[in-house]
């Protein structure tokens, strides 16, 4: 039964919220899965929208879904980086990996979080030195600054930049963990997934 297949995977959700020695914790994960559907939406939003005439209703629809996926992103960034701090240290790497390379993951993961939060932010300005609505949901979101079209042009150009840079960022982290699954073959990518239920 759907209602009581959802409460039992409700209730393992608030039992493993925490992260462990050796996996984080269940909403970690789910945030983790969430944040990179809502990526490839922006994105998919974005490219799809060039498929269809200007002034459409499709494009147009297309374009503020893209907007609203952003802003989710942002929203999500914040819950992420308080779980972060409430479920607990992060569950290590086993085998350990060079320190080099640990090094590196913590700046991929500063210029990921970095990037989540600079691309809603600069597509929120941009809306609002263009003087355009912000939608969010049924909602319109306050202007950031006031109407000015050419910081809007300098704002939605560094938008698209960091746009481009992300494609790289993204793929970057997903090669690096499965570089670690498949080749130095240790638990880094397990560490992210979802548990597997226990044979009955």
């Amino acid at each position: 039964m759907l209602i009581p297949d959802t409460v039992t995977w409700m209730i393992s959700m608030a039992k493993h919220w925490k992260n462990t020695a050796d996996r984080y914790g269940s909403l970690s994960i789910a945030m983790h899965w969430l944040m990179l559907l809502l990526l490839i939406g922006v994105y998919a939003c974005i490219n799809l929208r060039e498929l269809f005439p200007r002034g459409s209703d499709l494009r147009d629809g297309l374009k503020t879904w893209h907007f609203m996926l952003g802003l989710a992103v942002l929203a999500l960034v914040v819950v992420r980086l308080a779980l972060r701090w409430a479920a607990g240290a992060q569950p290590g790497i086993q085998p350990p990996p060079p320190h080099w390379q640990q090094r590196l993951a913590g700046l991929m993961h500063l210029a990921l979080y970095l990037f989540m939060i600079a691309m809603p932010l600069l597509g929120w300005l941009t809306l609002s030195a263009a003087g355009k609505p912000i939608p969010f949901f049924g909602l319109s979101l306050p202007a950031l600054v006031g109407a000015d079209e050419a910081l809007a042009g300098t704002f939605k150009e560094i938008h698209e930049t960091i746009g481009t840079i992300g494609y790289y960022l993204i793929g970057l982290h997903a090669a690096a963990a499965l570089f670690h699954h498949y080749v130095a073959r240790d638990n880094t990518l397990r560490r992210m997934l979802p548990r597997r239920k226990a044979p009955a």
